[in-house]
């Protein structure tokens, strides 16, 4: 659902990036507020696993492809602000790094992944958790029902942006997004639910957002455990992903739009579609762009979420002292 460079017009584009900017610069006060410190790397962990997961195209229908956003994955175990910091920082990497959305439209892919789609998705689960009980299976049920929701929002929302570019009718626009984003919606739910699933079994206190920091475990195992899985599903898995068009590439050639996109990105990228220059292996090149790409991803949303919750002590270094003093 990326949108590149020529689909939106300046207005759309520049209106969309203003309310970006200012959602974004909320979930950031929000999270140096509540976020607890030693959650921190939680929030690296999920911007690395997002983006291992977002390559991981799957075959819809009629050859179209989808992947997951993963925006209500990171919502239910960090929180929707947490999210929002996290998807931004996979949008921007993707933008600059890898020509995966363009430049004049990265506000409006941050309005639509990193800002509607938690947003709306942990209000979904929410609701629903409030309504059916706090039960696993509640719980699960929700996540599905939030992330299908978010994807289909988030499309409708590109759809809007679409529309009022000139770019298609809307007539045409809402009924075709929405259309094909509900059957990658479907993969979402499932996906998503399924990664949930398990991180209830391994680390159940994850779905408890807030919480009293003392009372917190350390989550130095479980982010280098994630760490390895992303890497792996980037590394040994993206290569093999759907090369069918997306949902908003399927759509832009039916409804004939498609020529709107800019031929060359505006900024040149170092790792341009997944690939590494040079290389002529497809598989290497999209193994070591994708394994480059999921550590730069962890790196980039850690430090950001460092520097905005500051503290003396290390997370992973265990507060020994502390202990002792106790003991």
């Amino acid at each position: 659902m990326h949108i590149p460079d020529g689909f939106l017009d300046a207005r759309i584009a520049a209106a969309s990036g203003v309310l970006a900017l200012a959602g974004v610069g909320v979930a950031l006060r929000t999270v140096k507020r509540t976020v607890p410190p030693r959650r921190v790397p939680l929030i690296g962990l999920a911007a690395a696993f997002v983006f291992a997961a977002q390559m991981l195209n799957f075959p819809v229908a009629g050859g179209t492809s989808g992947h997951v956003i993963g925006a209500v994955l990171v919502a239910v175990l960090l929180g929707p602000e947490a999210a929002v910091l996290a998807m931004t920082a996979v949008l921007v990497l993707q933008c600059f790094m890898f020509a995966d959305g363009g430049v004049t439209a990265l506000g409006a892919n941050v309005f639509d992944m990193a800002l509607v789609a938690p947003v709306v998705g942990y209000t979904v689960y929410a609701l629903a958790v409030r309504l059916a009980g706090t039960g696993l299976r509640s719980r699960l049920f929700a996540t599905a029902f939030a992330a299908w929701c978010s994807t289909v929002a988030a499309a409708t929302c590109c759809a809007g942006q679409l529309a009022l570019s000139g770019a298609v009718a809307p007539g045409a626009a809402f009924p075709a997004m929405a259309g094909v984003h509900m059957l990658i919606g479907i993969g979402e739910a499932l996906i998503t639910t399924m990664v949930i699933a398990t991180v209830a079994g391994a680390r159940p206190e994850l779905l408890t957002v807030g919480g009293d920091e003392a009372e917190l475990p350390r989550y130095c195992g479980t982010v280098v455990t994630g760490l390895i899985v992303s890497l792996g599903l980037a590394v040994f898995v993206a290569p093999f992903a759907c090369g069918w068009p997306d949902g908003l590439e399927k759509v832009a050639v039916v409804l004939g739009f498609a020529p709107r996109a800019a031929e060359q990105p505006l900024i040149p990228s170092p790792l341009p579609d997944y690939a590494v220059p040079g290389v002529s292996s497809a598989f290497a090149s999209t193994a070591v762009a994708g394994g480059v790409g999921t550590v730069i991803a962890f790196v980039l949303a850690w430090i950001l979420a460092r520097a905005l919750t500051p503290r003396p002590a290390s997370v992973c270094a265990g507060e020994t002292r502390k202990e002792s003093d106790r003991a």
